[in-house]
């Protein structure tokens, strides 16, 4: 099972009090650069027993960015990574596979610092770049429009994460559907209802939103999935108003993305929303949908609505920051434009909790259950991982 840790992962929790889940697991995560000082050197450390755990050879590593080579405030995370991968002992160089890169390329970056593109070059079986053969390629590049060729077929190379993780192949439901059963046996072995750590969902193929198709699906999926919450919330209850979030089944940068608070709402959707809702990154059509239960979040930052995001490398939580927007609500995503990063407070250790004080009284509390949680959905990747390994036969 370890062996198909994610080498790193991004969860985006929400905390409503009553109520403590992930809403989102990113293998490729960016935002490296968003990490404090303090926390890098736990970053290092689990960089290395990763990297020993998988090639205790390796000394030289690829890092393979997304295309986009004009935004720096995404490049300074490939510095970062780049950085920490570096201080764990590894020669680093970062090529790129995108045809416009044909030679050196060094950018500057906002903070002082600058990286060097390098164009990558293949042979019959390996990846590399002129007099750099490394043993192990990380990708930090999501693969939203699909596989490119140059990556396939590299058996001579550890590939991290795998390709069947990209976002062309990869479900979210797939996903939550792991990390359902990964929360009853959790709940099972402490005894609580895994429903308090889980948001509940339900999936919708062969939707589209342009032309208006597949939207009986979704209303009766929405209608059905918010009366299952009605019913969790009279069981606690709960006097909160239950909301859905329908989203994309894959694709990520927070777009695809609405809040649906009545059933009615589906019928009135506008064009503006409908176009939203069409496309994600990289121009990808939107054809499928998961309809998650929404959470919530009670967290605040100078008053304005915010949640957690935990960085893990490997299995070992490596830091975090609170993600903040000013003017969205407390039962919308965050993850839009006018969001700001604000480092989750590790003044104290959070890998251990105070004891005798209430759960979420402490902020060590509160930042030790939020390790917990990214912990668990870092497990339901792994499990995801696992099932969907297109050469699983090889392994039985």
């Amino acid at each position: 099972m370890n062996s198909w840790f994610p080498i790193s992962s991004l969860h985006s929790l929400r905390n409503a009090g009553f109520k403590l889940a992930p809403v989102d697991t990113n293998l490729y995560p960016g935002g490296w650069n968003n990490l404090t000082p303090e926390m890098l050197p736990l970053a290092v450390q689990a960089a290395m027993a990763a990297i020993e755990k998988i090639c205790p050879e390796a000394r030289n590593l690829l890092l393979i960015p997304e295309n986009h080579t004009r935004n720096t405030f995404y490049l300074s995370n490939v510095a970062q990574l780049a950085r920490i991968f570096n201080m764990a002992g590894l020669n680093v160089r970062i090529g790129s596979i995108n045809p416009e890169i044909k030679e050196n390329t060094l950018i500057d970056l906002p903070n002082g610092d600058s990286v060097m593109l390098e164009p990558v070059i293949r042979n019959k079986t390996r990846l590399g770049l002129k007099n750099f053969d490394p043993c192990t390629i990380l990708l930090n590049n999501d693969l939203s429009a699909g596989i490119p060729g140059i990556l396939e077929d590299l058996h001579e190379q550890y590939l991290l994460p795998p390709l069947h993780a990209g976002w062309c192949v990869r479900r979210k439901s797939t996903h939550f559907a792991n990390y359902e059963e990964v929360t009853k046996r959790f709940g099972k072995l402490i005894g609580i209802d895994p429903w308090l750590i889980n948001p509940m969902f339900s999936q919708c193929g062969e939707v589209n939103f342009a032309e208006g198709e597949g939207m009986e699906c979704l209303t009766t999926n929405v209608d059905a999935l918010l009366t299952k919450i009605r019913r969790k919330y009279k069981e606690f209850g709960i006097h909160e108003k239950p909301f859905v979030i329908v989203k994309a089944d894959n694709g990520t940068y927070g777009m695809g993305i609405m809040t649906v608070r009545d059933v009615k709402d589906l019928e009135v959707l506008n064009r503006k929303t409908r176009n939203k809702m069409s496309v994600v990154k990289d121009g990808q059509e939107v054809n499928q949908v998961i309809i998650q239960e929404g959470v919530q979040t009670n967290e605040r930052i100078n008053d304005a609505v915010a949640e957690p995001v935990v960085y893990m490398m490997d299995r070992y939580v490596v830091g975090g920051f609170y993600r903040v927007h000013a003017e969205r609500g407390i039962d919308e995503n965050l993850n839009a434009p006018g969001a700001s990063f604000v480092p989750l407070a590790f003044e104290q250790s959070a890998h251990t909790p105070q004891p005798g004080m209430k759960p979420g009284a402490s902020a060590p509390n509160r930042f030790y259950m939020y390790g917990v949680i990214a912990r668990l959905a870092m497990l339901a990747g792994s499990y995801e991982l696992e099932a969907t390994d297109p050469d699983a036969e090889v392994y039985e």
